[in-house]
């Protein structure tokens, strides 16, 4: 996921992609404690978009506070 579709997103949108990621998450750490991931470099791209989402939700909850 790319900066640039996480900036387009609205609020709640981003708190939707948020918990989507987390589950995904999830389920790959349970995966991987069984042994059964494949694909394991999933486990840091889903933690680099889970802190790019708040990165930018932050940003966004800064800037609505500044005006």
């Amino acid at each position: 996921m790319k900066a640039e579709d996480v900036r387009t997103m609205t609020p709640d949108q981003l708190s939707d992609e948020l918990t989507k990621l987390k589950k995904e998450q999830f389920n790959l750490r349970f995966q991987r404690a069984t042994g059964q991931l494949e694909n394991t470099a999933r486990v840091r791209q889903v933690r680099r978009d889970i802190a790019r989402i708040k990165t930018i939700a932050a940003q966004k909850r800064a800037q609505s506070q500044a005006k």
